[in-house]
């Protein structure tokens, strides 16, 4: 007679996250949002990142008005 054996749950390995790093990948997060929201803020349709055109206030023109820029 055969037996058949359950595996054994393997643990999931959880990264080792010091303050440190944890603290590095906060402030990253936070510049890189930052960068973000001032580049959407950035292309008011007056003053455009791509010259005297509206791609990017275009692209983005739900989410600008989610993030509290006038534009109408």
């Amino acid at each position: 007679m055969t037996q058949v054996k359950a595996a054994a749950p393997r643990a999931l390995a959880v990264p080792d996250l010091s303050a440190l790093s944890a603290a590095l990948l906060l402030t990253a997060t936070v510049l890189i949002a930052a960068l973000a929201y001032y580049f959407l803020g950035y292309d008011q349709g007056a003053v455009s990142v791509f010259g005297s055109d509206t791609h990017v206030h275009e692209f983005v023109h739900d989410a600008r008005h989610f993030l509290g820029f006038p534009c109408h």
